[in-house]
C-alpha cells in the first residue's frame, strides 16, 4: 500500500503517489474499454460499439466540464453543479444498464484522479466508483415511458445513498454536538444533491430539451 499511497499526519488522510495515479489511470482505461465488450461482434454491432464508445466518452467529458461549474460548494465536499450528473444518466437511458453503470464507474475513477480524497479504501469505493456508477441505474428505465426522468431520479438516489453510507461510516465525527450522525449525513448530502436533481428535472420537462434529447438518442442508437 505504501508504494501507491502516503499518509498525511497533518490532515489525517492518504495522498496518492505517482504510482497510485498510474494505477488509477490504468484501471480507468481498462474499465472504459470494457464498454466495447457489451455487444456481439457482428459488423452492425461493431458499428454500434464504436458509436457507443464515442458517446460515452463525450458524456464523461461533458460531465467533467460541468462538474467544475459550481453554483455552490459545501465545506466537507459536495457541490451543486451545472447538471453534471445528467450526462452520465443519459448514457444509461440511451444504451441501457450495463453501459450506464460502466460509464458511471469510469467517470467516478476519473473524478478521483482529478481530485482524490482518501480516508479509507471503503470510503474511496463508496464515494467514487460506486457513487457515480450508481448514476448508471438510469438504464433500468431505458425503454419506459418517461424513462429518463425515472432513471435520473433512480441514479441520483443511488449516488446519494452511497455518499450517505460513506458519511455515516467515516465522517460521523463532523456532526455537530447533540446531532444524530446519521440524520446529519442524510441532511448534509441532500443539501447539494437535491437542489441539482430538482433543477435538472425542471429542465428536462422543457419542450426544446425533450426534443434535443430525443434527437440525440436516435442519433446515438441509429447513426
Amino acid at each position: 500500500m505504501s508504494f501507491f499511497l502516503t499518509y498525511s499526519q497533518e490532515n489525517g488522510e492518504y495522498l496518492l503517489k505517482p504510482a497510485g495515479y498510474g494505477l488509477l489511470i490504468l484501471l480507468f482505461a481498462v474499465l472504459f474499454l470494457g464498454i466495447h465488450l457489451l455487444s456481439k461482434s457482428s459488423h452492425k454491432a461493431n458499428q454500434l460499439k464504436t458509436r457507443q464508445l464515442v458517446y460515452c466518452a463525450g458524456a464523461m467529458a461533458l460531465a467533467v466540464v460541468t462538474s467544475f461549474i459550481k453554483f455552490a460548494s459545501l465545506p466537507f465536499g459536495g457541490s451543486i453543479t451545472l447538471f453534471s450528473m445528467l450526462f452520465i444518466c443519459l448514457i444509461g437511458n440511451v444504451y441501457g444498464l450495463k453501459a450506464g453503470i460502466m460509464t458511471g464507474i469510469s467517470y467516478g475513477i476519473l473524478q478521483f484522479i482529478l481530485g482524490p480524497y482518501i480516508y479509507a479504501p471503503l470510503q474511496v469505493l463508496l464515494d467514487y466508483p460506486l457513487a457515480f456508477g450508481a448514476l448508471g441505474l438510469s438504464g433500468l428505465f431505458w425503454n419506459k415511458k418517461n424513462g429518463l426522468i425515472l432513471g435520473y431520479i433512480t441514479g441520483v438516489f443511488g449516488r446519494y445513498l452511497c455518499h450517505v453510507i460513506s458519511g455515516y461510516l467515516f465522517f460521523a465525527s463532523y456532526a455537530p454536538e447533540n446531532v444524530n450522525p446519521f440524520l446529519y449525513t442524510l441532511g448534509y448530502n441532500a443539501t447539494y444533491i437535491l437542489p441539482e436533481m430538482l433543477l435538472t428535472i425542471v429542465i428536462l420537462y422543457l419542450p426544446p430539451v425533450i426534443k434535443a434529447i430525443g434527437q440525440m438518442k436516435r442519433q446515438a442508437v441509429n447513426g
